[in-house]
């Protein structure tokens, strides 16, 4: 199969995620798929990422891919010797690009010098740390398994190991006041760090921290004002530190941003390979959403037949402008109008389009839509008049 040159997802990048699904304990913040177990095969874990690297190639031959990103879970936890394999097949069956970036996500709890040196030298050239905050107290109540000098401690080797580290942050904790927020951040900003993800905490169901609130028991959360000047705060210090946010979350200067969030965000074409694991794939001018099946065994053992998908659909043009506009905005870059417009085969509404401006929510300059500071506090609100109106 050739791709045409002319498909919407070029226009994104390709990427490959590769899901681990295993932590060390269960944070009751997560909604993620992710486990807990103690016995942990491996081999049948690399030997399934490698037949499914395979099955996916003979889809895209030829694609250049940008970037790989090693997800869960918690990545550190796997073998070097598995995530070298990855790697080493990802480059024998396509492309890569010259700038090729390979993240893999650490948690603080899990970093050793011997495995982060074996990372890099099995390809790994990014390392995202799920630090969370920079106080014991909240480490607890998160549920995270280190104390801040071990995450400190996991940052410096991490950053004497590899060229480019992120870490991630939540604010608008329990209690948590925009004092103390600014004290944190600001030592954050001290660590010699080039990229920072801070998420504001949010309660989802069907976690212990949903369960939780529904009764009653999860108090001293912020107010939405006080969340409000948070994030204010956070764009504030960020941006005087030169680490403006280029995503609603997400904090880096220019070099380093990045590169495979940003193909979810330009709406590119990516794998999806590990249990619960969803992609984006091109196929003869279709663009196919996938979604794998989310239990590791049955995963394990439907990729050992060939078929661990547990739905591929192709999407309506009309769900692909949505998506596009979804993930877009999140972008201070914002989206191409036209682009909006060749997917979704209709354009915006204009009247919608002036009263978001007029009340401060958008601009638009150069045919981009961008959402202003003001409009990223509601972003849900802006999309949902864009898309209902």
């Amino acid at each position: 199969m050739t791709d045409n040159p002319n498909e919407d997802w070029r226009r994104g990048g390709f990427g490959i995620y590769i899901h681990w699904p295993y932590c060390e304990a269960k944070c009751p913040y997560c909604d993620f798929n992710s486990h807990v177990s103690r016995n942990i095969d491996q081999s049948a874990w690399k030997t399934a990422y490698l037949a499914e690297l395979h099955r996916y190639a003979q889809e895209t031959a030829g694609r250049t891919v940008t970037s790989v990103f090693f997800g869960g879970g918690t990545p550190s936890l796997m073998d070097p010797e598995t995530v070298a394999a990855v790697i080493s097949e990802i480059k024998k069956l396509w492309p890569t690009a010259n700038d090729l970036e390979i993240t893999l996500e650490a948690n603080p709890g899990s970093v050793e010098a011997g495995r982060f040196v074996a990372y890099r030298d099995g390809g790994v050239s990014r390392i995202s740390m799920g630090i969370q905050a920079l106080n014991d107290p909240d480490l607890k109540r998160l549920g995270r398994i280190h104390t801040v000098d071990e995450a400190l401690s996991a940052f410096d080797i991490a950053r004497s190991t590899f060229e480019r580290v992120s870490f991630d942050l939540m604010y608008a904790r329990q209690n948590q006041t925009l004092k103390e927020w600014e004290a944190e951040l600001k030592q954050a900003l001290t660590l010699s760090i080039d990229h920072l993800s801070l998420y504001q905490l949010t309660i989802e169901d069907g976690t212990a921290f949903g369960d939780r609130y529904a009764m009653g028991k999860l108090r001293g959360l912020p107010d939405d004002d006080l969340g409000a000047d948070m994030f204010d705060l956070t764009q504030d210090i960020c941006g005087a530190n030169g680490m403006p946010a280029y995503e609603v979350s997400n904090h880096a200067s220019d070099s380093a941003q990045s590169r495979h969030n940003l193909i979810y965000w330009r709406y590119g074409d990516y794998l999806g390979i590990g249990p619960g694991a969803h992609g984006r794939l091109t196929r003869n001018g279709q663009r196919h959403a996938t979604i794998c099946y989310s239990n590791p065994k049955r995963w394990l053992d439907a990729a050992a037949l060939g078929n661990p998908e547990q739905s591929r659909e192709v999407l309506a043009s009309c769900d692909e402008a949505t998506e596009f506009l979804l993930m877009g905005l999140r972008l201070r870059e914002g989206i191409d109008v036209a682009r909006y417009q060749d997917l979704a085969q209709e354009p915006l509404d204009p009247r919608t389009l002036e009263h978001l401006n007029e009340i401060g929510m958008i601009r638009q300059t150069n045919g981009r839509l961008i959402v202003t500071n003001q409009g990223f506090k509601v972003l849900n609100s802006v999309t949902s008049a864009l898309l209902t109106s």
